[in-house]
C-alpha cells in the first residue's frame, strides 16, 4: 500500500525543503518514492537542480526518488476544455456558446484553481502503485486547505445534482405521450453517469486522506507562522484530517561561546528568542514538535539537502524524529 505524506504550512516557511530532504530520506530507506509539488513556485527544481514536467521523472543522482511538479494554470485550462468537451456533447447546439460564456466566468472564481487541481491530485493518487511513498510539497496553507476540503463538499453537491436530475428525468418520462420518447433515460444518461463517476471519485479521495494520509505541517519560530499553524490545525481537524507533527524550520545557529561583537550578541538574543517560541509551541499545541531544523547560509540543494534529511532521522513506515 502506498503511504501519502503531506507537508503544509505558510507560504516561504522552506516547505519545499522539508518536504524533499524527506523524500530522500525514503528513498535511501529504500522506498521507491514520488515526491509531488503543487506549488505555483516549483521550488523542487531549484532544489535537485533539475527541471521536472507534469508526469514523474526520475532525479538524476538519487536511486529510486522521482519529482513532478503540476502547473495550477494549464490545469485549469485542461479542466475547462475537458468540460466544455463533455457538454457539447451533451447539450444542443444552440445551448453550446452559452455553456462555455458561463464556464469561462467560472474558472475566473477563486474555486476553479482548487477544483482543478484537485482532479490532477486524484490522479496521483490513484495511480501511485509504482511508488510505496508519495510526498506532497503542497502550495501554501490556504490553498491546501480548501483543496483538502473539497471531498467532503463536492460530494454532497454531487449527490444534490444526482437527486435534482433523476427528478427530472422521471418528470419528463412521465410526461411523454404516444409515440414521443424522451431523448434520456436514467439509464445510460451520461449527465448521470459523469456526477457518479465523480462522486466515486471524491469518495476515493476522503477515504485516502483520512485512512492512508499524514500530514506534517512545517513553520517558522515567528508569532506569525505561529499562528498561521494554528489555524491550519483546526481547519484539518474539523475536516477529520489529523496532525501527525509539527516541524519547525530555519532556527538561528548558536554562536560559539568565545564569539564576541555585534553579530555574535544579535544570534544570541535571536536564540534565545526563538527557545521560547519553541517552549510556546510545545506548550500551546497539541501536535508534537516532531523535528527542529537549523537554517543553512545558502539555497539547501546537493549535500546540504542531505544533511537536512539526515536531520530528519525518517524511519520506513515511523513518523519524523528530532533530529
Amino acid at each position: 500500500m502506498t503511504e501519502f505524506v503531506f507537508f503544509g504550512g505558510k507560504g516561504g516557511v522552506g516547505k519545499t525543503t522539508i518536504a524533499s530532504a524527506y523524500a530522500l530520506e525514503c528513498a535511501d530507506a529504500g522506498l521507491e518514492t514520488l515526491v509531488v509539488s503543487t506549488d505555483p513556485a516549483h521550488s523542487t527544481a531549484d532544489v535537485f537542480e533539475q527541471e521536472f514536467g507534469d508526469d514523474p521523472q526520475p532525479i538524476e543522482g538519487y536511486d529510486g526518488l522521482s519529482a513532478m511538479e503540476i502547473d495550477p494554470e494549464r490545469e485549469v485550462q485542461e479542466h475547462l476544455q475537458g468540460l466544455k468537451q463533455q457538454l457539447s456533447e451533451q447539450v444542443s447546439a444552440a445551448m453550446v456558446n452559452e455553456i462555455d460564456a458561463q464556464l469561462e466566468l467560472a474558472h475566473r472564481t477563486p474555486g476553479a484553481y482548487e477544483s482543478a487541481l484537485f482532479d490532477r491530485f486524484i490522479e496521483v493518487m490513484q495511480n501511485a502503485d509504482p511508488y510505496e511513498t508519495v510526498v506532497f510539497d503542497t502550495s501554501p496553507t490556504g490553498s491546501t486547505l480548501r483543496l483538502l476540503a473539497l471531498p467532503d463538499l463536492l460530494e454532497r453537491w454531487v449527490e444534490r445534482l444526482l437527486e435534482k436530475r433523476e427528478r427530472s428525468i422521471d418528470r419528463y418520462e412521465k410526461a411523454a405521450i404516444g409515440n414521443r420518447k424522451p431523448r434520456r433515460v436514467m439509464d445510460g444518461d451520461p449527465i448521470v453517469a459523469r456526477l457518479q463517476e465523480r462522486k466515486e471519485r471524491f469518495e476515493f479521495a476522503g477515504t485516502v486522506l483520512r485512512e492512508e494520509a499524514t500530514f506534517y505541517l512545517v513553520l517558522n519560530p515567528d508569532e506569525l507562522s505561529i499562528r498561521e499553524t494554528r489555524r491550519s490545525i483546526e481547519t484539518l481537524e474539523a475536516a477529520d484530517l489529523s496532525v501527525r507533527g509539527l516541524v519547525v524550520n530555519r532556527l538561528t545557529p548558536e554562536p560559539d561561546p568565545h564569539e564576541e561583537g555585534r553579530g555574535a550578541r544579535y544570534l544570541r538574543r535571536r536564540v534565545a528568542t526563538e527557545r521560547d517560541r519553541l517552549e510556546h509551541i510545545d506548550d500551546a499545541f497539541d501536535v508534537p514538535t516532531v523535528a527542529t531544523i537549523e537554517t543553512r547560509p545558502e539555497e539547501v540543494r546537493g549535500t546540504l539537502l542531505e544533511d537536512v534529511a539526515a536531520e530528519l532521522e525518517v524511519k520506513p513506515g515511523e513518523e519524523l524524529r528530532i533530529g
